[in-house]
């Protein structure tokens, strides 16, 4: 009965009591795989609340600038709030177009065309800058996605040799003898999953959510360079 009423708590037991018999080389991995898993998940969790907090801001910023019927003169509010992605464009934009016209001025040589070119330009690094913002942090999931496994086959492939290592050495295949490195064996591979799933889960989803928000800030960018073309002439 007692089984049947608390199987979560024996279950814990059982896994605490198997990582005590453990050998220290499993035990070492396996708190590192639970470190790991911790960091994946404060990651994943962080990186969606960054994304959409990005997203938020992107689509409020759009609506303003929606409104306002010109651009190229918008007050400085709108021009400099470097924090949200799609102000940086319009901000990198606004600042390249006056500096090429400034330049040109004073050269003789101010054109329309010479202003949109240089606009245009700085868009496209600010849009590169911004898509790196997006992924930022990703290659780090990816690498727990794809390490977890390894570290816990490591301990499998030490848990196997630590187990034929004690029937050499007692000559006999008993379950004292085994239990050390067989523990070690399941209970690292184990922890690896335990790792690895949930980030491979997170890390696509995130990785959607960035591709999403990439293509976003591309048609935003095509939209900006539009407005400012149609002002221009």
């Amino acid at each position: 009965m007692p089984s049947l009423l608390f199987p979560p708590l024996l279950a814990s037991l059982n896994i605490w009591q198997v990582f005590l018999i453990t050998d220290h080389v499993g035990q070492v991995v396996i708190g590192l795989l639970a470190i790991f898993s911790i960091f994946a998940w404060a990651l994943m969790m962080g990186k969606y609340s960054e994304l959409k907090k990005l997203r938020q801001l992107n689509f409020a910023f759009e609506r303003k600038l929606a409104e306002e019927r010109h651009i190229l003169d918008l007050p400085e509010n709108l021009k400099n709030r470097r924090d949200i992605p799609y102000a940086d464009l319009l901000a990198d934009a606004l600042e390249a177009y006056w500096r090429a016209a400034a330049i040109g001025k004073e050269k003789g040589d101010d054109t329309p065309r010479s202003r949109l070119e240089h606009a245009e330009n700085a868009i496209q690094r600010a849009l590169a800058r911004q898509s790196l913002r997006y992924e930022a942090s990703m290659i780090i999931l990816a690498s727990l996605v794809s390490g977890a496994p390894f570290m816990g086959l490591f301990g499998t492939v030490w848990g196997i040799m630590e187990a034929f290592g004690a029937i050499a050495e007692q000559g006999s295949a008993t379950l004292a003898t085994l239990a050390p490195g067989v523990s070690a064996a399941l209970l690292t591979t184990i922890s690896g999953l335990v790792v690895a799933i949930p980030s491979v889960f997170g890390y696509n989803i995130l990785l959607g959510n960035v591709k999403t928000m990439i293509t976003e800030l591309e048609n935003y960018a095509s939209t900006l360079a539009d407005r400012i073309e149609l002002e221009a002439k």
